[in-house]
């Protein structure tokens, strides 16, 4: 029965409308500092640099720059750090190695996580879910043997048919390793090695990114280990990242004054279960928080009513 009624909570949020998601108060600066120097200013004066967790919160930051007549790129509280690692977990000596091509790596797509190697004996970042041929080796990461595999896989399906028929993906810690894997590879072919990121993107107020607006726009990453995000109304409010020390004008945000709404729920059970047992009521409340949640409501605390007595829900007189 309180599976029954926990449905009959899911159902009935299909048409209660929740309207306690206030949007947040963007402000503009306009004086140019660069990304930390934004950020500690934002803090101090209002919350933090500017955090867009949905398609109104961008609509209210465009707004909040067309209104201040500015169209040049500003921070936002976006950021992303930029740590390579190898796909066997390598940290040794020459684990820090690269043979990056000119301008790259160059983070332009949203799952440009991986590196592939350039027939010319280069490496680019690409979006892991391409599909390349690959290199993995044999043996140990100080003493390789390494293997070309001509099928074309994704990043991750490569690494798992490396792992299950070799050591990894190819670990390549020097020059000698670097010549050796691309006297493997043929003309024209690119192929998967093991170097890798998470894609790690935050908010300056720890939010994390689920909703996203990228700009289709090279991004240098170079040596950098934190690439910070900004935006324009010439790019309709789209998402890039600068280098940190980039100085420019800025968007904070406050959080609005809190206000309090009251939802009523009719909730139906049979005689024998009782909506007032506290476990039940966590249950229940449980399940409308989570569903605020998928609907992408932020910034919203639930809380029973309850009555002098102590109880929340309540029978109701049927009708003679």
């Amino acid at each position: 029965m309180m599976e029954k009624i926990l449905l009959g909570v899911l159902c009935l949020l299909d048409w209660v409308v929740l309207s306690t998601c206030l949007l947040p108060q963007y402000h503009f600066v306009n004086q140019l500092l660069n990304w930390t120097e934004a950020q500690t200013y934002c803090r101090q004066k209002h919350t933090d640099l500017a955090t867009i967790l949905n398609s109104e919160h961008q609509n209210q930051l465009i707004d909040t720059l067309t209104s201040a007549g500015h169209s040049s790129e500003v921070w936002i509280g976006l950021f992303s750090e930029i740590h390579w690692k190898w796909s066997d977990g390598y940290n040794g000596s020459g684990a820090d190695y690269r043979d990056w091509q000119t301008n790259q790596p160059a983070f332009s797509q949203e799952d440009e996580l991986c590196t592939a190697f350039h027939h010319r004996g280069e490496w680019y970042d690409a979006s892991c879910s391409e599909d390349h041929q690959f290199v993995c080796y044999n043996g140990s990461p100080l003493d390789p043997e390494f293997v070309y595999v001509n099928t074309a896989m994704s990043w991750s399906n490569a690494q798992i048919y490396c792992k299950e028929n070799f050591t990894d993906l190819a670990t390549i810690k020097n020059d000698t390793e670097n010549q050796q894997v691309h006297s493997l590879i043929p003309k024209d072919d690119h192929a998967w090695i093991g170097l890798y990121r998470d894609p790690y993107l935050l908010w300056s107020d720890g939010n994390s990114v689920l909703f996203t607006n990228w700009k289709y726009i090279i991004n240098m990453i170079g040596s950098m280990t934190v690439i910070c995000g900004a935006t324009s109304t010439q790019i309709s409010g789209r998402w890039q990242f600068l280098p940190c020390e980039t100085r420019l004008p800025f968007v904070c945000y406050d959080i609005p004054e809190m206000k309090k709404q009251l939802v009523r729920l009719r909730l139906q059970a049979d005689g024998s279960v009782d909506l007032n047992d506290p476990v039940l009521r966590e249950r229940i409340m449980k399940k409308l928080q989570n569903k605020l949640q998928e609907n992408g409501v932020s910034g919203v605390t639930l809380k029973w009513r309850e009555q002098p007595d102590g109880k929340v829900f309540k029978k109701e007189k049927k009708e003679l």
